[in-house]
């Protein structure tokens, strides 16, 4: 981005303002593509005052398509394992496919999103996330779900990674942190109600309804970006080139040493969550004997926990606490969770029950609410004019590190809890590693400032 463009993001944090909100909200998809062309980067600041609701609510839908789109199938796995006559085991590769596109995906969007703006890579991810959603409607077999499955996830990423690039186009500092904080509220959410829907869903049809409801969601959302959501980055601060000014520019994206140590303590914390979400069915209800519905009741109340703490962040610490600040406390909380969660599991303290351990998986979840927005926001004040590549290597790298982790929580098999908490350890304490190692947040101020890009390299 250019130093105009540092200034016009400048003048949006204080919320001003000059272009009229007729040249964006009326003229159709063509005055929508060149809103952010014809006036280029002053007209960003008015950009975000004439459509600020209605972009969250948009870029809130962006958020909540991966946790729908895994989440909502949940409850119909043992339906689809008999509907299409084959093993659990392979019908559970249709959620690894499609979280590996996800992951994947994030990749290839995100620097075609910096070379041709935000809208047309979105758009057309999401026309072949409905192709291939509805496809998975009427696969016949569990080869062709799985296939589409991946197809999903792959064009599913663009709604992820791009949702975190237009938000980079339109703010800095403290309203981006912020701003990260009001999605985690969206995206916290999502994996609550998506198996609450899922299984509603499955009382009126069977399991491929769900994949019709996601057809529908697909289709509303892009329609929604297709009216409503301009372009949100100026051609100057577009890149040219192909494959390998990509990945130049991703090399050159983890050569910031800063840049990279906020990605992976993302990463880790990200590996965290995973491993609770994918222990805690096992661990509450089979170790520790709780029902389904407490089940469910906990998962809610961690969920609260996460998404309170995120707008604790978002609307009291952002502007107050430097974002370092709020992003090591979180670290610290995690770790000193997952420690008493590791000693209460291995039985330093003898028999612990449900109550204790629910307690410690509560703040250990909550603090995710102070890191992972934080991490976000830290790692994107570093890039100046490559937010698609830099939201694809934060999206992909939370997704692969947190897919390696979670299938480690089982690893000593079905009667300790113990594998759970060393995974959430040993992650909790990488994140802070990388943290204090590659950050270094006491060598600079990055609390409402980002520095020059090649800084602290």
């Amino acid at each position: 981005m250019t130093t105009t463009g540092r200034g016009a993001m400048a003048e949006r944090g204080q919320g001003t303002g000059t272009q009229s909100e007729g040249h964006i909200g009326g003229g159709g998809a063509a005055a929508r593509e060149g809103a952010a062309e014809s006036a280029g980067p002053a007209n960003r600041g008015a950009l975000r005052v004439a459509t600020g609701a209605l972009v969250t609510l948009i870029l809130g839908g962006l958020t909540a398509m991966p946790p729908l789109s895994m989440d909502m199938y949940l409850p119909a796995l043992p339906e689809v394992t008999d509907a299409l006559h084959a093993p659990a085991a392979t019908i559970q590769l249709t959620l690894t496919a499609c979280l590996m596109g996800m992951a994947l995906g994030q990749l290839v969007v995100g620097p075609m999103s910096d070379k041709w703006g935000r809208r047309r890579p979105l758009l057309a991810g999401l026309f072949v996330y409905v192709f291939a959603t509805a496809i998975c409607a009427l696969a016949p077999t569990a080869e062709l779900l799985i296939a589409f499955r991946l197809l999903q996830g792959l064009a599913g990423a663009a709604a992820i990674v791009i949702a975190r690039a237009v938000v980079r186009d339109l703010y800095d500092g403290v309203e981006m942190a912020r701003f990260f904080s009001t999605l985690m509220l969206i995206s916290g959410v999502a994996p609550v109600v998506a198996p609450l829907i899922g299984g509603q869903v499955l009382r009126l049809t069977d399991w491929r309804g769900i994949f019709v409801v996601l057809t529908v969601v697909g289709i509303a959302l892009t329609l929604l970006v297709w009216r409503s959501l301009p372009e949100t980055l100026a051609p100057e601060d577009r890149h040219g080139g192909g494959t390998a000014e990509a990945l130049r520019t991703m090399r050159g994206l983890l050569a910031d040493r800063v840049f990279t140590g906020y990605m992976v303590a993302g990463g880790f914390a990200f590996a965290a969550l995973f491993a609770y979400i994918s222990a805690s069915p096992f661990v509450i209800q089979e170790i520790y004997g709780a029902s389904p519905q407490t089940f469910s009741l906990l998962f809610g109340v961690n969920s609260i926990g996460l998404i309170a703490v995120g707008q604790i962040n978002g609307k009291l610490l952002v502007g107050r606490v430097s974002l370092d600040k709020a992003l090591g406390f979180g670290l610290v909380v995690i770790t000193l969770a997952a420690t008493a969660l590791l000693l209460m599991t291995s039985g330093v303290f003898g028999d612990v029950g449900l109550g204790a351990v629910a307690a410690g998986l509560f703040v250990l979840m909550s603090a995710m609410g102070l890191a992972m927005p934080n991490t976000n926001a830290l790692a994107l004040m570093r890039t100046k004019h490559a937010a698609g590549s830099a939201s694809a290597l934060l999206g992909t790298s939370s997704f692969l590190i947190g897919a390696i982790a979670s299938p480690l929580v089982g690893i000593a098999g079905e009667k300790t809890a113990v594998p759970m908490a060393v995974v959430q350890l040993a992650c909790a304490l990488a994140a802070v590693g990388c943290f204090v190692g590659l950050c270094r947040p006491w060598q600079r101020n990055t609390s409402t400032h980002q520095e020059p890009e090649g800084a602290d390299r």
